[in-house]
This record gives C-alpha cells, structure tokens and sequence, in this order.
C-alpha cells in the first residue's frame, strides 16, 4: 500500500533545537535562587550505621542544609517494588550507597563538605554473587522482604535472597527429556555493563509559594515519576508538575527517581531550587547497568536432531536493591526467551532475581534478551557439532512455525524466521570457502515481542489551522516523536508542518511512558484514533459553518469541502467557529493494552571476522543484519535503531564490562570503562524482510530492541570458527583470546 508521509525518510522534529544548542536538558534548567546537592556514599559493601556526624560539614561556609536518613520521612522508593531507601538509615548494602546529601550554592563547596561528614560503620557479612547468595549459609540482605510494599507475593520464594522467581512453562519438561536421545548441558555468563547514555541523570525540584513541586527529571516516565514521587515524599500527586526536558538518551536506564527525592527534601528544607546532577562517576558506581547473569541451559534432541526438550535456570544478580525493575513481577523478562527461535515442545524456564552486595541492576536496551541469547545461541552450534550436524541446518530444521506457542507469549501468527535467516545468510559470505586461516563466520537468530501498556494524547485544532498533539512521552532519542507525528499527518491527510508534537505530563492521570518498543505500537495507536475522531469533529463544524449536513462535506486538500457547491472553510476557519476565537475543536485520548499481538518479530545476523592468533586481537570484517519488519514508517530512524543497536551488541559481546571485585566498581570512569567507537563500527549490511503483517499502525513493527541482541552470540560463534576456541563468557577481548589460545598449544608461542 502507498502512502503519503509514511514511508518517508524524515529528520527528527527536535532534531533542529539539538544541533544548534537550543535543546534544554535538566541539568541546564536554571532558576533564580538555585542552590547544588552531593551526596556522601558508602565505601562499604555491607555495613551497619553505628553514627553519623554531621555538625563539621554543617558549620562551614556556604553550606545551607545536611541530612541523613533520620531529616526523611521512613520510606523505601522504588520502579515496583519499594525495597531502597532514599538515603541508608540502618545499614549500607553496596560500595555507593547514598548515606548524607549536602546543599550549598556552589557544587563544588557542597562536595567538599562531604569530606567533613564522619561515618562510623560496623563491618557485616557480605556477598557479592548471586549464586553464592543462594546457598543456606549466605547473609539475608533484606530479611523483612515480604513486608515491603509491592513485593510480588506470587514470586516468593524460600531460596535465601532470591526476591522473586518466575517460572515459565510449556508441554511436560520430564516428558521432552524422555524423548531425547542425548541431552547436553551448558552454562553462560555475561557481566555487569552500564547504558552508556550521553546525559548522567539529573534533577531539579523547585517548590512553589502555595506547595506547587515543580520538578524536572531525566526520566522516560514523567506520569509514573509523579506518583513515585508523591508517594516517597507524602503529598498528593495533583501538587506535582513534571517539566518535560530533553533527555540525552535512556536505553532502558532512565525510569527511576535518582535523585528526585532528595532535591525535594533539600528544597522544602532551604526554602530554594535545588538541583542535583550525577557525576558518571556515579553513573558507574550506583547507577542501574544490565544484569549480570548466568544461564544454565539442559537441552533435550533426539536422534533426527529435533529439540524435544529446554529447561534453563537464569540467575540474575539484581545488586543490593530490586528498586530499578518496573515489571510486577520484580524479574527480567529476557529470561522467557531461553527457549531461542525454536519450537520446542517442553520447556521450562527459571528465573531468579538476587539480592548481593553490588551496584543494583535495572533495565538496559532488551532486558535480558542478550544473555539469554548468547547462551541459547552459542549452545545451537556447540550441540549441532557434537551431533555432527551443520550448525545453519540444525537451526532451520527447528524453527518456529505459525501456530507453535512461545513462553509467557501467545500462539504466533505470520511467522517470519525462516525468511528472516535465508536473507542474512544470502546476504553473507556463509557459503563462501574461507580464504584465509583464523577467518570465522557466526550466525545467531532472535526475536521480540512487542510491549504493552498504557498511552495517552490530547489533539487540539489549533486557530492557525495546526494540531497540537500532546503527549506525555518524553523523546530520549528514538525518534519516536517524529514518528506520531508522521501518524497523525498520514490520518488526518494534512502537511507535516501543520502537525505539531509536544510533551505535557500534567493532564494525563497515568501513562506507561517510554519503553519495551511499545511507543509505536501503543502510543501510535492512540494517536492514530484521536486524530480520527477529530476529523469527525472537523467535519461536523465545517458542516455547520458551511449550512449543510455532515455527509455532504469531504476533507479534501486540507480544507472542508462541500461536496455539491465550491464551498469550502480552512481548518484555520473551522477552528474559529467551532471555538468561538478559541478553539474547542478537542480529542482527549487514553489506549491501555494489557496484551500483546501474536506476532513477533525475528532477526538474523551472521559475522565475519578475523582473530590475530600473536595478540588475540578480534577485527570485526563484516556484519550483515536481517529483520523481519512490517511498514517502515520512516527510514531514516528505523536504520538508525539497527545500526545504533547493533554497535551496543558489538559492545557487549567484545568490550564492555563493569568490573566489580568485593562489591568495588573498578571501572569508574569511560577511560577504564570502555564503550564502543567509530573505530569499533564494522561493516554492515541490513537486509529488510518486508511484508505489511504488523500490529502497530499501518502495519509496522517494533526495531528498537532487535539489532542489539544476537551480536554477541555471533560474535562468539565466528570466534570458535576461527580459531576453535568456545568462550563461555563475555566480553570476549583481546586478552582472554590470546590466554585461551595460549592454552590451546599447550602454553606455547
């Protein structure tokens, strides 16, 4: 089908106020009487509070307020479940832990008065990985967890500080594995690593004469912030306002309060602004990175090479807090995904979110789907070679088809992995014969289902004749505005400079925000029928200025048209009259999808590269990526979520790694903390599997989580197929090539 402004390759809406600086982010919001807040962290892991003295820091010059835990209310915060403390009051559970927070009108004052502050800690037990956290004989880091408001009864459990475990099932497990002729047993481990987003979080709380809390955040979910807020500081929501700032990216990382709760505090102390912004010190050291994980994978095959049977445990190391989760049940939804692309009949998942002594966890781009599908993935070829079989027809003959059901998804419709992995392959040099030695090539497959949840809007016929469209969904650099805008202008058959997207959070009650691919599909949704009602609208007034009825007036060329005389009004006009000089012309709009479509959608990557065997060093030669896609709706952002995704899987599987011993990042600044480069982008190719199947308006697809998870495991892959070295975890650097190879010749070389 052929459209007028889907479909085209468009620039951002902000993209302008961006690149000429007039694009204003939280921290540089600037407000008369503006004072900074730093806080004091925990040097320990895990530590009791024995005192804190304040009474140095409180008396030097400049410094306007000092709290601790006992100047708050005696509340925990949290995306869910409310288990965190805004500042530690008893005790410290990791190395950042904030413990006193300082104002003064000079940032750098009130980071020297933290030097004055005296903390006296008792030393307690500590654990810092989770499956040792498991064992009977480990501390309890959270011994009144059932207590805590939100925690997930259904997914307790009796495992010592496991604070949630989800189970998820199909066919009868036992019955898969007595089906098998071998099964094969693999583990997989990924580390900690950190979003790597531009802008560290920032906050400003600015407290009104009449109690009005005004509040700018680097948060996705300004409705959802507002009501976490109001519930850690004890006021009624209706006297918050969240100021929409520009965010400087999120990918997934920027859901939660931060620091929002203490500039409140601080501000209702002073009586002044208060503005706090993290160092990416900080960032590294107490922010929200990717879980680290294990995956345990037990797979069932039989003789013919059909998977019968996949039971996995997945361990994630949730840190000192389970505060950064925003799903009911407290877990990472990756996990379901440990069955891979393949239709297997019996299967049973374990999740486990653990408490330990280390930089909390939360959400980073596709939560959970990269460690699971680098375990998933490695084990495909690692059982294809010890079954003698060819790693890519082992991988087709068990392919999803309609009709098969996924874990914690429903039974797929418009199944597209088979195509989806021809393309890459087709695209690839696969049947090529190497033509050199220490060459490899690695294949991984993937799939996502889209998200759910809620979204609103408000459009409004403008008396220039634009349309407003409110949305409370900040742009963190998805393009995602550009995207409801291009909507909107396709419905209602208008310019796209006669559509104007803007963010208000105020009028809304509740909203899902930015998140799990979802904004396209349920914030497109929404859009997509208010404009719809709208133009109803628009044409009942036009009707009526025109003196005839409303089946007798068309929309045509941006003007209500009679269809039997030249009449006709401009939406300008329309506006007038339908709003007497103030335009009444009004399409309030709320959608709520508790329940996803049954279709998905799937990529393919295969990788090329080149190992050193003297330095271990890995050089990335080509990287083709397949996806499976529906209407694209615009080009340019849609290729840009690929590549921009794709380069973060390139990070995960090769470079990045958020070093912790003892609970200690040592990792703590983007020197030591490595992120990838423009000298890191390898060359790639994006194949587009196109067929207009998608649940999203007009027939799209998600795309903002798919490219980045099956980098790894093909990576790993084409590793073993160089050099025939399996790595079980990642990142796989230079260094551990070079060891593992040594290793491999007997130390020698």
């Amino acid at each position: 089908m052929s459209y007028g402004k889907i479909g085209q390759p468009l620039g951002r809406v902000e993209g302008p106020a961006k690149v000429t600086g007039e694009a204003k982010y939280t921290a540089d919001v600037l407000l008369p009487g503006m004072i900074w807040g730093k806080v004091l962290r925990s040097p320990l892991p895990h530590a009791k509070i024995v005192s804190i003295d304040t009474r140095e820091a409180e008396q030097m010059p400049g410094i306007l307020a000092v709290l601790t835990a006992k100047d708050l209310p005696d509340l925990l915060i949290g995306r869910r479940v409310y288990d965190m403390p805004v500042l530690a009051k008893d005790q410290v559970r990791f190395i950042g832990e904030k413990v006193v927070v300082v104002a003064a009108e000079d940032p750098d004052v009130a980071e020297d008065a933290l030097a004055y502050i005296d903390v006296e800690y008792e030393d307690m037990p500590a654990v810092f990985d989770a499956h040792e956290a498991m064992k009977p004989e480990a501390p309890l880091l959270h011994p009144d967890y059932r207590s805590y408001a939100h925690a997930p009864e259904k997914f307790f459990s009796d495992i010592p500080n496991v604070h949630s475990h989800v189970t998820w099932e199909l066919g009868d497990i036992e019955k898969g594995f007595a089906l098998a002729k071998q099964v094969f047993e693999h583990t997989f481990n990924t580390p900690a690593v950190h979003q790597g987003y531009i802008e560290p979080h920032a906050s400003v709380v600015a407290i009104d004469p009449d109690g009005r809390v005004n509040v700018w955040i680097s948060n996705k979910m300004p409705v959802r912030a507002r009501e976490l807020l109001a519930d850690v500081v004890e006021i009624p929501q209706e006297r918050i306002v969240v100021h929409l700032a520009q965010i400087g990216a999120d990918f997934g990382g920027k859901g939660s309060l931060m620091d929002a709760p203490l500039c409140y505090h601080l501000a209702k102390r002073t009586g002044r602004p208060v503005k706090m912004v993290m160092t990416y010190t900080e960032e590294l050291m107490a922010g929200n990175p990717r879980h680290p994980t294990s995956v345990f994978l037990r797979t069932g095959v039989t003789e013919k090479g059909q998977i019968v049977a996949r039971q996995a445990k997945v361990v994630f190391d949730s840190g000192a807090y389970a505060a950064f989760k925003p799903v009911p049940f407290v877990n990472i939804p990756g996990a379901k995904d440990a069955a891979g692309v393949y239709g297997t009949p019996h299967i049973r998942i374990d999740a486990y979110s653990v408490y330990t002594n280390c930089v909390p966890s939360g959400h980073f781009r596709a939560p959970g789907d990269l460690q699971v599908n680098f375990a998933v993935e490695s084990s495909m070829d690692m059982i294809a070679e010890d079954l003698g079989l060819d790693r890519l027809e082992f991988r087709k003959q068990n392919l999803l088809k309609d009709g098969d059901w996924v874990p914690g998804g429903p039974q797929l419709e418009e199944v597209r992995v088979a195509e989806t992995l021809a393309a890459a392959v087709k695209a690839s040099s696969w049947n090529q014969p190497k033509s050199q030695p220490n060459r490899g090539l690695g294949l991984a497959v993937s799939h996502r289902l889209i998200g759910t949840g809620e979204a609103n809007t408000q459009l409004t016929l403008k008396e220039d004749g634009t349309i407003q469209v409110l949305t409370p969904v900040p742009e963190v650099g998805t393009g995602a505005h550009t995207i409801l805008q291009q909507i909107v202008a396709e419905t209602l058959f208008l310019p796209l400079d006669q559509i104007r997207v803007e963010t208000a959070s105020d009028i809304f009650k509740t909203d899902s925000g930015s998140g799990a691919s979802r904004v396209t599909y349920v914030g497109g949704q929404v859009v997509q029928q208010a404009a719809g009602e709208l133009m109803k609208l628009i044409l009942a007034v036009g009707a009526k200025g025109l003196g005839c009825a409303e089946n007798e007036v068309v929309f045509e060329g941006g003007r209500v048209v009679h269809s039997d005389s030249d009449g006709s009004l401009s939406l300008a006009e329309v506006a007038k009259i339908g709003g007497d000089g103030k335009s009444a012309l009004r399409v309030k709009k709320s959608l709520n999808l508790s329940e996803g479509p049954p279709v998905t959608t799937f990529t393919a990557q295969v990788v090329e590269l080149e190992v050193d065997p003297e330095t271990g060093q890995i050089k990335l030669l080509d990287v083709v990526t397949a996806h499976d896609v529906g209407t694209i709706i615009n080009p340019l952002g849609h290729q840009g979520q690929i590549e921009g995704g794709l380069l973060q899987g390139v990070g995960f599987g090769l470079i990045e790694e958020l070093r912790m011993e003892d609970g200690q990042v040592s990792t703590l600044n983007l020197g030591d903390y490595k992120l990838p480069n423009i000298r890191d982008i390898p060359p790639l190719t994006t194949v587009l599997v196109e067929e207009e199947v998608g649940p999203a308006p007009f027939h799209g697809k998600a795309i903002g989580e798919s490219s980045i998870t099956p980098t790894g495991a093909a990576i790993a892959n084409a590793v073993y197929d160089a050099v025939g070295v399996r790595f079980h975890d990642l990142p796989i650097t230079a260094e551990k090539v070079y060891w593992a190879l040594r290793q491999q010749s007997g130390g020698k070389g």
